[in-house]
């Protein structure tokens, strides 16, 4: 895919963010302004994207001029945080803070020092902040608290910390899909901003540690408004539907499979795991298996006791155990139905599919395309490996490599028995995602606001 000279140069400077993001599009909107500043003199702003398995800073900034109420945004600076995502820190929140330090020091002399109080920073937490809050909402509370402690610590204006909705960081990510492909505006030859001919929306599918999102453009009315938004951009309007499965994200999935092959089995002694590879074994406290909302419980257990994994190297039924956890027959009887019970229209256009979707594809030689023939292939003949040979080949740490199987096996399942790209396969496009800029045209008392935060008053 050919990108303008525009484009390219602009992802040159974009760090790829690992792990399991849960990509948040925090939505820039400029206003009129009633100063005397030079209408092209550049602002800044500043978005902690916090997901589930780590955390990343991202400084964007932009020119007084805007297109059609839109801010036309370039990103300056990438952040990765040290350690792990903030829920990590449930039981210790001051170190969630702490962690955010090194970042906020590195911008501080990036930023003019006469612009630093008028730049707007923002903290978004994902999936794993939601299921924090639903497994303890003191905690969930108490490390937004000191996250905002320390920002605020800094000559910043601080604008507010919080949780997204799953519906918002499906939005998110599609809007920032779509900036990045120049479907809503391009660079003219001309120079300025003009809106493509012919222009292509994409759809966008992400699968971060605790969630995984859908969300696109549908070709047909939808039943269910509540499952739309209406973001208006660049003077046009869009209706895209889109939809967050809590607990479906890879590292839950996984730890789902997990505890569905120990039910199974019947017994601690070691459980059979087809998903992973002869010759390895995992060995897990129960404690540390069951600490998780999307997991259920028995009503007695040691936590203590401990539970191995031994890898069987048995695709097929590695495949029917992970269908068996992703609750596929809630939609068995359901044409429109994602999976989950969950209401879905059908997938129309092309998509890009990012975070463990690509990480897992490009492991197996399969991002940016390649047949469903030859997926399902690659992925059985991975899976029939030993885990020596393997070990042999690949340098990846044994926690990514053991779980490539299960990951690509689940990818399978969702694209194709739940999202139902069966006959649209060759629509899906595996890429990393480079960015999390989003726009949306709003005008609030004549300020610099981002989307999510339009409904939470300024932080003092």
């Amino acid at each position: 895919m050919k990108m303008s000279m525009v484009k390219q140069a602009a992802m040159a400077a974009v760090v790829v963010v690992m792990g399991s993001m849960a990509v948040i599009a925090l939505i820039l909107t400029l206003v009129q302004h009633h100063s005397v500043d030079l209408p092209h003199r550049m602002q800044y702003g500043m978005v902690f994207d916090a997901g589930s398995t780590h955390t990343s800073l991202y400084m964007y900034r932009w020119p007084g001029n805007k297109e059609n109420n839109t801010g036309v945004v370039s990103q300056m600076l990438v952040c990765d945080v040290d350690g792990y995502g903030i829920s990590s820190y449930a039981r210790d929140p001051p170190a969630a803070g702490l962690s955010l330090r090194k970042c906020l020091d590195s911008t501080l002399a990036v930023i003019p020092a006469n612009q630093l109080r008028e730049t707007p920073v923002y903290l978004g937490a994902t999936a794993g902040m939601r299921l924090l809050q639903l497994q303890n909402q003191t905690q969930s509370d108490q490390v937004l608290e000191q996250v905002t402690k320390v920002i605020q610590g800094y000559p910043f204006d601080f604008r507010g910390a919080r949780i997204l909705s799953g519906m918002e960081e499906g939005a998110y990510g599609w809007i920032t899909t779509n900036y990045l492909q120049e479907g809503f505006i391009k660079h003219g030859f001309e120079g300025g901003w003009v809106r493509p001919k012919g222009r292509k929306i994409w759809g966008a599918l992400d699968m971060g540690g605790s969630s995984t999102q859908i969300a696109f453009t549908p070709s047909q009315p939808v039943r269910d408004p509540a499952s739309t938004l209406g973001p208006k951009l660049y003077g046009y309007q869009y209706e895209v539907y889109t939809h967050s499965y809590l607990c479906y994200g890879k590292e839950q999935t996984m730890r789902q499979l997990q505890v569905h092959l120990l039910k199974m089995s019947g017994s601690t002694r070691p459980v059979n795991h087809p998903c992973y590879h002869l010759g390895d074994n995992l060995t897990l406290t129960l404690g540390d298996l069951y600490d998780s909302p999307c997991v259920t419980r028995p009503m007695t257990f040691d936590p203590a006791s401990v539970v191995t994994f031994t890898g069987t190297s048995e695709p097929l039924q590695c495949l029917n155990q992970i269908k068996n956890i992703t609750n596929l027959a809630a939609c068995s009887l359901a044409p429109d139905c994602g999976f989950n019970g969950v209401y879905q229209p059908p997938v129309s256009g092309n998509f890009f599919a990012f975070s463990a979707y690509y990480y897992t594809f490009d492991f197996l030689g399969l991002a940016p395309q390649s047949s469903l023939s030859q997926a399902t292939t690659t992925i059985d003949t991975f899976c029939k490996r030993t885990w020596s040979s393997l070990k042999k080949e690949y340098t990846v740490k044994d926690k990514y490599l053991r779980d490539y199987c299960a990951s690509a096996n689940y990818i399978m399942t969702v694209l194709l028995d739940g999202y139902k790209f069966n006959q649209t396969w060759g629509n899906i496009y595996f890429q990393r995602q480079i960015s999390t800029i989003g726009l949306v045209p709003k005008k609030y008392n004549d300020d610099v606001i981002w989307g999510p935060f339009l409904q939470n008053p300024k932080v003092k």
